[in-house]
């Protein structure tokens, strides 16, 4: 498998991962007992963080891919 390959199905596996953490806290939060406005800030601060990182992933492969490149 080349590089691009390998760059490409690593960025949709970060992807469905991410994806379903994402939905399974937003699930685990939405079954709290608590009412939505409570809820929010943990919705909103998940999503955040889960999306910042996986950006930070992408971008640090597309850095190393990038950098893989030039030195050939």
């Amino acid at each position: 498998m080349n590089k691009e390959k390998l760059l490409l199905w690593t960025k949709r596996l970060l992807g469905f991962i991410a994806m379903a953490l994402w939905l399974f806290i937003i699930y685990e939060i939405s079954q709290l007992a608590a009412p939505f406005m409570e809820q929010a800030p943990y919705c909103m601060g998940s999503t955040m963080l889960i999306f910042g990182l996986l950006t930070a992933s992408y971008k640090g492969l597309d850095y190393w891919y990038m950098k893989g490149n030039k030195t050939k």
